[in-house]
């Protein structure tokens, strides 16, 4: 894992000084470095969190969906596939996060949506992730007493038909951030970040068309995520950027028969964060609405290098800053699925590669999934990652 030498060096609960408490620097670089993704010479971003992909059944395909986004986890993935389902349902989602660490972290999704005729479908969405619990230090090093760490996003979204078969949807967020609350680092009393977001989606979905005795149905959509003010943990003037970023892909569903199809889903994702020189010796985050547009260009990355008398950075392109995850879906009656897929990120720019089971079955109006991570770098802090979802879909 690589951080960019313009990556701020502030963190919450942690200054530049040797009194930031062991504690809080913990937390810190938890919420920064392992949670869900690491970003590199682009700049860092606080809230993370807000990247991991939360529902088991896109997970078991490589953590793609922004084209498949057929269930309420269409909040995450894309939120403009609302507008092409019915009915209500509701779903959580568990993993016990970065097991590798074995730091007692988890990780909840709840997520419930429903169609209004006429309007559109409407959902409501929970994320949340704890980061356990930590004794705070003074600069002489005494204890201050315990406080816990955690990470929260409650929205709401909406997806709604521009036509037959195109969709715009959108999601709002209220995020807060308490990972080292009341803590004293330097002069300055740490306090939970708070910040909104919001995102632009759209979702194109073809009609059922013959190829041969077969049936196929085609996909191809869009999110625009986390557009919003930066977040800041401290009185002072610093301020991080939350993770927006762009999700774009496509899906093809081919029906063997009444009973038996396959999906191929593929995902590509690109962090829209961009940091500016200010002076000689400082950079600073650009604000998201600048950032979207900024941050396509080649980056500075420092090299995952192995020898010595290599430089310690490059550039890298646009195309090598995407990460790209596919996966396949079979279903049996619908009643019965087994995917897998393949999550790629270039090695100079976090370097994370792994596969991905799942399986999932419905029986009646309820429905199990299940996804695991089988990490291909060495050390991987995502390696054996599970996840549980169960989901009610009231209108079966």
């Amino acid at each position: 894992m690589f951080l960019s030498k313009n990556r701020p060096t502030h963190m919450p609960g942690a200054g530049n000084k040797p009194s930031t408490r062991k504690a809080a620097l913990f937390v810190g670089v938890l919420a920064f470095t392992f949670t869900g993704s690491v970003f590199a010479q682009v700049g860092g971003s606080a809230v993370v969190f807000l990247k991991i992909e939360p529902d088991s059944r896109a997970a078991g395909m490589g953590n793609a969906g922004v084209a498949l986004a057929d269930n309420a986890s269409a909040m995450f993935w894309n939120p403009a596939g609302l507008a092409f389902q019915k009915g209500t349902e509701a779903s959580i989602t568990h993993s016990n996060w970065l097991p590798a660490f074995g730091a007692d972290l988890f990780y909840e999704y709840l997520v419930a949506k429903h169609h209004v005729p006429g309007w559109g479908t409407f959902g409501a969405h929970i994320t949340y992730l704890f980061l356990g619990e930590h004794e705070g230090r003074d600069a002489q090093n005494n204890p201050t007493g315990t406080f816990k760490s955690y990470d929260m996003a409650l929205g709401a979204s909406y997806g709604f038909k521009v036509s037959e078969r195109f969709g715009l949807g959108t999601s709002l967020r209220f995020i807060y951030s308490n990972l080292a609350p009341g803590q004293v680092v330097g002069s300055q009393e740490t306090k939970a970040g708070v910040s909104t977001a919001f995102d632009l989606a759209g979702l194109y979905r073809s009609r059922r068309f013959g190829l041969g005795s077969m049936h196929g149905i085609f996909s191809v959509g869009f999110n625009l995520a986390n557009m919003g003010p930066k977040i800041q943990y401290s009185d002072n003037a610093q301020a991080d950027p939350i993770p927006t970023n762009l999700r774009f892909g496509y899906a093809f569903k081919l029906e063997f028969d009444e009973y038996n199809s396959i999906t191929w889903v593929m995902d590509f994702n690109k962090d829209l964060i961009h940091y500016s020189s200010t002076d000689s010796t400082r950079r600073e985050a650009d604000p998201f609405y600048k950032a979207i547009f900024s941050s396509w260009g080649p980056i500075k990355v420092q090299r995952n290098a192995l020898n010595e008398d290599e430089p310690d950075f490059e550039s890298l392109s646009v195309l090598n800053q995407l990460t790209i995850g596919t996966g396949l879906e079979y279903w049996y009656n619908n009643q019965l699925a087994l995917r897998g897929g393949y999550f790629y990120e270039n090695p100079n720019n976090g370097n994370r590669k792994f596969l991905t089971l799942g399986a999932g079955v419905r029986v009646n109006i309820i429905g199990v999934d299940f996804s695991y991570i089988y990490a291909l770098e060495e050390n991987s802090p995502l390696a054996n990652t599970m996840r549980f979802s169960l989901l009610v879909d009231f209108a079966r």
